[in-house]
């Protein structure tokens, strides 16, 4: 029941790519707005398990359709001081909606009203579906339509006539090679550092175990004998309210001081914390009742740690190191790396917890933990204030040209 929400979540990384490439940023966030709509009223109107499973489906389809548009739109639309924290936006509004799902669960806990839970779902997939409405396409692909007066008009809403010139001279540039339509072309030399970069981060995202205590905190929190399931729910709610205070860290640093600062010490506290918290449940035991603060402490700075770094600079880098030609493609790919590993964590938590234990499980997570602090220190790239044309090749996708693609020259900062 959890997990299928995942496996809609794929389904749609794959089409949303596709659509969004094809009919544009914004026609594919009103479409999946809609298919938000469809699935939230679905599924408190569920006769059986079946059909709550197929409105859970179109949930996790709507959020494969945004989690591969909205990254890319807001790159696309960003001036480049800024698009850190505008996309890192994008992870800050996530976190408010977990925090405001936990507070109406917790609510209706009491009531054990699960289909009013989902039912309530259709509210914010309304004012998403209107406001989506109101926002303008991206100029770079309304450039790669041959729409360059919409383009032209739209970029001088936000910047002076130098640079609306030097972005429309960039984006140009960026297209002079036509939009990629093969998937096979994100295996060619040049886009394989790019797919490495933005796939082995979102896999690390999942696999360091951020879902679980998004998915399970409840669950968390029993086994750490919080056995109240208000109590567990209203902790997870406590736990969601610091992911948003913390991600404002990240609204406020990322374009400061950099993408792979934050990363280095975000992923070192996440390390610390579930080192913690394995100790904690190998020493259950002895610290009796104190478990449950013990466990509530270590998660919130997990989560902490996680919002201001991994979180949000994941798809920041997802969205930036493609080029033009190959970013819905690319995005798609990450997204549907993402939903796999995501789908694998979620699914085999509990039957980790039940062969492994309670302490080994989060040594495991804690593992994963120092391979991302190697993959940020060989592999990411830092890309704070970097046009998005400079970042990855503008050189075409079949191997005919020797030139490497600009991240691998570059010092990775």
């Amino acid at each position: 029941m959890v997990s299928v929400v995942l496996i809609g979540a794929m389904l749609g990384a794959v089409l949303g790519g596709t659509i969004a490439d094809r009919a544009g940023r914004r026609f594919t966030l009103v479409l999946g707005g809609a298919i938000f709509i469809a699935g939230s009223i679905l599924a408190p109107l569920s006769p059986n398990v079946g059909t709550l499973v197929v409105a859970r489906t179109l949930l996790g389809l709507a959020i494969g359709f945004t989690s591969v548009t909205a990254p890319v739109y807001v790159s696309e639309l960003a001036p480049p001081q800024n698009r850190g924290t505008l996309i890192a936006l994008y992870q800050f509004a996530l976190t408010i909606g977990i925090a405001l799902a936990d507070l109406v669960g917790y609510g209706l806990a009491g009531q054990q009203a699960w289909r009013l839970m989902f039912g309530a779902g259709a509210i914010p997939a309304v004012f998403f579906l209107l406001l989506v409405l109101t926002v303008p396409e991206s100029p770079r692909w309304l450039v790669a339509q041959n729409r360059e007066r919409e383009a032209e008009s739209l970029l001088r809403t936000y910047t002076d006539e130098q640079g609306t010139a030097l972005l429309l001279k960039d984006i140009r540039t960026s297209l002079l090679v036509p939009m990629e339509r093969r998937w096979k072309a994100l295996l060619s030399p040049l886009a394989r550092r790019s797919l490495l970069i933005a796939c082995g981060f979102t896999v690390l995202q999942q696999v360091t175990g951020i879902n679980t205590v998004i998915y399970y905190g409840p669950q968390i929190f029993s086994l750490a004998g919080i056995t109240s399931d208000q109590s567990a729910i209203f902790a997870t709610f406590l736990v969601a309210v610091v992911n948003v205070l913390a991600t404002v860290i990240a609204l406020l640093l990322v374009d400061r001081v950099g993408r792979k600062p934050l990363l280095y010490s975000g992923v070192a506290g996440m390390l610390i914390s579930l080192l913690l918290l394995s100790f904690a449940f190998h020493n259950q035991a002895a610290l009796g009742s104190s478990l449950g603060v013990i466990a509530t402490a270590c998660l919130m700075a997990f989560i902490t740690c996680f919002a201001f770094s991994m979180g949000p600079i994941g798809w920041i880098l997802v969205a930036e190191v493609f080029p033009l030609r190959l970013r819905g493609r690319g995005v798609a790919a990450a997204t549907l790396a993402s939903g796999s590993s995501n789908f694998i964590v979620s699914l085999t938590f509990l039957s980790l917890i039940k062969a492994a234990g309670n302490s080994a499980t989060f040594l495991i997570y804690a593992a994963f933990c120092v391979i991302t602090l190697w993959f940020v220190c060989y592999i990411i790239p830092e890309t704070k204030g970097r046009e998005l044309e400079s970042i990855s090749s503008r050189q075409p996708v079949d191997g005919s040209s020797p030139q490497s693609i600009a991240i691998v020259s570059r010092s990775s900062g």
